[in-house]
């Protein structure tokens, strides 16, 4: 059927023969069979659409259109069956929204739900439709949450980074703003309060227009203003200090990192605000360059201003100081106060030399955020990738970028950034510089598959991982860097249960692992590298590609490896694969590993000290079991016992009572301390002198394991400084929390 041929000795593929080129474009129809469930995303509720929340506290989300619809549902429709019909209305109004924006179309979704509500209410029957009218206003009316909804495609990670961006630097503007016009005016009551005590705030003119023309003839302004003229000047603000608030008031007023505030009066109108989103590192870091001056300029100004409004500048010791301050003086609190710069990169629009550049910026210390976003991660399959494309390396500068230290660094795919935004609000936060690699899923030669379902498939296949590492979570790797964001991220590859119809139209099921190979079947480019096969064409030579991987030595001549897909009608096939995606899936297990390693996951320097410590205890306790048989050897024979130069006393058998014995009576079960290594140190006697006991040679044994509880013996175990207390098993079912202290004494037993 398929006239596909494949040679047994070999995992090498054989091309289709000429006489089925009717049915090739359909067999190379493949995707991986796990994305059966998936096939139609616009019928499932899920992440997407995002709704990009709008708020200026530095704190807004981005919400699931899903979990919009959930929250009102549960505000407006009444419970159980009297509000069944209203819940429907609802659950369909958002399937309406989603498949406008899956079609293209975008808006904020106020203006979205109002083009759904018209599309429900045209489609309605006349008897329901005052009804669905009634529901669907009251729905509108309660709905609280708006911003630009967005789809899973090309477009989404520079627009998510982007509105995190603007909502991080929406919070510091607003902190920056008031700080900044509360100092405008209390610098500007300082000169107000000077100017009524200068002469020219007595003239006559100035006296007139206070008071107004309903007392011009009741007053003589001029010999007003001669007995005011007349008064004390000693509290005047001196030329010098007048001049140096003024100059302190024009800085804050026009400077250009936030744009003017309320307070600045007419600067307002006049001072166009600073950009901070560029398309390029190179362009970001000339302009933080240039404006190093003007930042200098500015902490300068607000370090007089707020010694001026206490009355603490004192010009010989402050005016040195500010000669001097230069850009070099600028701290990290100081850089705190500017907003940060957004770099983004995408695949195929920046040029490749950008993700270098990138990395300077970053190692540099300058305060950018770089977001880069790939859209191809395997690249062509020749040797060569094409120059405007990263090809997977935005993944390797992410990696690089952990050996920077002070750089935070977050990767993933597209579909986890909503479920992962904490981590992007992070690293916008994070007072250095940071990195987003993001992978869009919008890959150009894979046809057929969604962006959203892609992107989720490189995490899942460890194509594309996620992890994140935080400079200012801890001190160390153990708190900085986490990869538990990935799907079952102890194992290799993670797996799923693949349900299918088998050949005697049964339900069959079997665990299938999600590998790199089945996310490079979905690319059209890798096609020569596969060839599907029906299941009159299977053999038991075959076996999957994850156990072949799995194997020591990675596989024989003999077997013919597969990956389980399905074709465009859904039928179930196993697609043989050839060495080359072998080969590629292997280099991605390494990878992983890498990753796993540096999360602390099976650690192999952790793995050696551990196996060395085991060895070394062997030694130790095969050493200590041979002194025990002399002792015991002594104590049997009689002509050597009653000699008067028997064994050294160090080497005398332990007393009976002592454990060691016993040891080999015991039951598999039942808890026991290795006598013979006991350093006398009280830490178990001390929490249970009747269950724990000193033999003659001070050393511990466990006299009476019911004298007490399994917790006392599992605590007595963690407090042993040698680590040797067996907890064993818990005699009474019935403890409290038997669960958690079974867990607890799994490491010693």
């Amino acid at each position: 059927m398929d006239g596909i041929s494949l040679e047994l000795t070999s995992p090498r593929l054989i091309e289709l023969d000429s006489e089925d080129s009717g049915e090739s474009s359909r067999l190379r129809q493949q995707q991986p069979a796990l994305f059966a469930s998936y096939s139609d995303l616009r019928r499932l509720r899920y992440d997407y659409p995002l709704v990009l929340v709008e708020d200026d506290g530095g704190s807004a989300r981005v919400q699931s259109l899903t979990d919009v619809v959930n929250a009102l549902v549960r505000q407006v429709v009444p419970a159980g069956t009297q509000g069944k019909a209203f819940r429907w209305q609802l659950l369909y109004l958002e399937q309406t929204v989603r498949e406008l924006v899956a079609a293209g179309t975008e808006g904020r979704l106020s203006r979205l739900w109002r083009k759904a509500e018209a599309e429900l209410i045209k489609a309605a029957d006349k008897a329901d439709r005052e009804a669905l009218v009634k529901n669907l206003d009251l729905a509108r009316e309660t709905l609280e949450t708006d911003g630009e909804v967005i789809d899973c495609d090309d477009k989404t990670p520079a627009r998510f980074l982007v509105h995190a961006w603007n909502t991080i630097q929406a919070g510091k503007a607003k902190a920056f703003r008031k700080r900044i016009d509360g100092l405008i005016l209390k610098l500007s009551d300082i000169l107000k309060s000077d100017f009524t005590k200068s002469d020219k705030a007595r003239s006559p003119e100035i006296l007139k227009s206070a008071v107004g023309d309903t007392f011009d003839t009741d007053f003589d302004f001029d010999a007003m203003s001669r007995v005011l003229v007349e008064g004390s000047h000693a509290d005047m603000l001196s030329p010098e200090r007048r001049r140096r608030i003024e100059a302190v008031l024009m800085v804050l007023q026009s400077q250009r990192f936030y744009g003017p505030g309320r307070a600045s009066g007419r600067w307002v109108e006049d001072v166009e605000p600073y950009t901070f989103v560029f398309d390029n590192c190179a362009d970001a870091m000339d302009a933080f360059r240039d404006r190093l001056p003007q930042m200098v300029d500015f902490i300068e100004a607000v370090s007089i201003a707020e010694l001026e409004i206490e009355n603490k500048y004192r010009p010989e010791l402050h005016d040195p100081f500010f000669q001097r301050l230069d850009e070099s003086e600028l701290t990290a609190d100081d850089l705190a106060l500017f907003p940060s710069y957004l770099v983004c990169l995408r695949d195929g629009e920046s040029d490749a030399v950008e993700t270098v550049r990138a990395l300077e910026a970053i190692a540099s210390g300058f305060p950018v955020k770089v977001l880069i976003q790939t859209d191809d991660i395997l690249g062509d399959s020749s040797p060569e990738p094409p120059r405007a494309s990263f090809a997977g390396g935005s993944a390797r500068l992410a990696a690089m970028a952990l050996g920077v230290n002070n750089a935070y660094v977050f990767q993933t795919a597209s579909a986890s950034l909503f479920r992962l935004q904490e981590r992007v609000l992070k690293g916008m936060l994070y007072e250095g510089p940071a990195l987003f690699s993001v992978y869009s899923g919008a890959t150009k030669t894979v046809s057929g598959i969604s962006p959203y379902l892609l992107s989720a498939a490189a995490t899942e296949s460890r194509t594309f991982p996620s992890f994140t590492y935080d400079p200012a979570a801890g001190p160390d790797w153990a708190s900085r860097f986490d990869i538990r964001d990935n799907p079952q991220v102890e194992s290799t590859w993670a797996s799923h249960v693949l349900t299918y119809e088998d050949e005697a139209l049964q339900r069959s099921s079997e665990a299938v692992a999600f590998t790199h190979i089945d996310f490079a079947i979905c690319d059209s480019r890798f096609e020569k590298h596969w060839v599907p096969t029906s299941r009159s064409k299977w053999m038991d030579t075959m076996i999957s590609a994850s156990d072949l991987l799995a194997r020591e030595g990675n596989g024989a001549a003999s077997v013919v490896p597969y990956v389980w897909t399905i074709d465009g009608d859904g039928c179930l096939r196993r697609t043989v694969v050839d060495d080359r995606l072998l080969n590629s899936a292997r280099r991605c297990a390494e990878t992983w590993r890498s990753l796993q390693e540096l999360g602390g996951i099976d650690n192999s320097h952790a793995r050696c000290q551990l196996e060395a410590a085991r060895a070394e205890w062997e030694q130790e306790r095969q050493r200590l079991s041979g002194a025990a048989e002399v002792a015991e050897a002594v104590a049997a024979a009689p002509a050597i016992a009653e000699s008067p130069v028997a064994a050294p006393a160090e080497e005398t058998a332990p007393a009976p009572d002592s454990g060691v014995d016993a040891a080999e009576a015991r039951a598999p079960d039942e808890p026991y301390i290795e006598t013979a290594r006991c350093t006398t140190c009280n830490e178990c006697t001390q929490i249970n002198n009747k269950m724990f006991v000193y033999n003659e040679n001070k050393q511990a044994y466990i006299a009476d394991p019911d004298a007490g509880s399994y917790r006392q013996i599992v605590e007595a175990a963690e407090s042993c400084q040698v680590s040797i207390i067996h907890p064993g098993k818990p005699r009474n079912p019935d403890e409290p929390n038997l669960a958690e202290l079974i867990e607890r004494a799994e490491p010693f037993n």
